[in-house]
């Protein structure tokens, strides 16, 4: 465990933590005697990854929409993403697993890797509060950020359309709000965009901004634009 937890960067205060996080639910099952599986810490670390990774973006990348956010979220927080953060730390190597699953490669698979990371970060959440977690996280985001350029990767549609349509002052173009569902705090809106009167591209989101931004999107694509 002292391995492990040098590639963590972090030593625990109570290593019962780490060890729950380790331990994988078949060896749970085939060790019993009041033994736990880590799916409890992975329900945590799920929350605390999201904040973490959330907060970070919200604050670094001020100018993107919400839809956006959600979409690079997403892809930092995703099971392929995990996992990798998991091999960096040679996770496998430290997991408790059952006799069948370790035979079966469980030390290598995607889902038990990513779901162990989760786990690893609530047991440090747990131990030593926000900060220690934070850094853990933000030592692999950042690796995985790096390069990413905000400007190339965040494009103003609506603009963008604008900008071809105004090529042809005879043309106009409006957003039509169409459809809109679900409860006031989770609402999806349906947005086409007209040139004159013909629809060239529909969109959702969860504002009109965003449901107008992907479907100008959608019409800069089907007008052969790069997007």
């Amino acid at each position: 465990m002292k391995t492990f937890e040098e590639h963590l960067e972090y030593a625990f205060r109570d290593k019962k933590l780490l060890e729950n996080a380790l331990t994988h639910s078949s060896y749970a099952n085939e060790v019993r005697g009041g033994v736990s599986s880590n799916e409890r810490l992975e329900f945590l670390g799920d929350s605390v990854l999201s904040l973490i990774v959330s907060s970070y973006i919200y604050e670094n990348f001020k100018k993107m929409p919400e839809g956006e956010l959600t979409r690079l979220r997403s892809s930092l927080v995703c099971e392929k993403t995990l996992c990798s953060f998991s091999r960096k730390l040679n996770m496998g190597e430290y997991l408790l697993l059952g006799k069948g699953e370790r035979k079966n490669g469980g030390a290598e698979r995607d889902s038990i890797l990513a779901d162990a990371f989760e786990a690893v970060l609530a047991a440090v959440y747990l131990d030593g509060g926000m900060e220690p977690a934070r850094k853990l996280v933000m030592r692999f985001v950042l690796a995985e950020l790096d390069g990413y350029d905000v400007k190339a990767d965040f494009k103003d549609y609506k603009t963008l359309l604008q900008e071809i349509i105004q090529r042809n002052p005879e043309e106009s173009v409006t957003y039509v709000l169409t459809d809109q569902k679900g409860p006031d705090h989770d609402k999806l809106f349906t947005v086409e965009v007209r040139l004159n009167s013909n629809t060239i591209g529909v969109g959702t989101g969860k504002s009109k901004k965003d449901a107008e931004e992907m479907a100008a999107k959608q019409a800069l694509s089907l007008m052969g634009e790069p997007v």
